[in-house]
């Protein structure tokens, strides 16, 4: 395998995103990536030979509170790392770019990847709207 280029910041196109999601979660959900990310404080992109391999995205208050959101990986390039680097990388830039706090929500089976993270277990809520 070639390796593994981690970039900050790199606005692929809605269909290359659409492609990876709909690889590493079965399914996207149609809207345009670009105006999220013109929004958001980072996010960083996992690249093979040029082709996005995977992706995580980190939203903002405007303030000190990072988000981060939609981490995901090609299932062909799954359990190598590459999560875990690209959350690594997207907690430095966060903290570079002024971010004091980065929250994170995932469901149960993933809590044992973001504690070896460094995520630590909070109280939150959630309404779906």
């Amino acid at each position: 395998m070639s390796a593994v280029h981690y970039r900050i910041d790199p606005f692929p196109a809605d269909p290359e995103l659409a492609q990876l999601s709909a690889a590493a979660w079965g399914h996207h959900d149609g809207s345009g990536y670009q105006n999220v990310l013109a929004r958001s404080l980072c996010h960083i992109g996992a690249y093979v030979d040029n082709r996005l391999i995977g992706f995580v995205n980190v939203a903002w208050d405007g303030g000190i509170h990072a988000f981060l959101l939609d981490t995901q990986v090609h299932p062909d390039f799954q359990r190598r790392g590459i999560a875990a680097q690209l959350v690594r990388t997207a907690t430095d830039e966060a903290r570079l770019r002024g971010a004091q706090w980065l929250h994170v929500d995932c469901e149960p089976h993933l809590e044992g990847f973001y504690h070896g993270c460094g995520f630590r277990p909070t109280l939150a809520g959630l309404i779906r709207l």
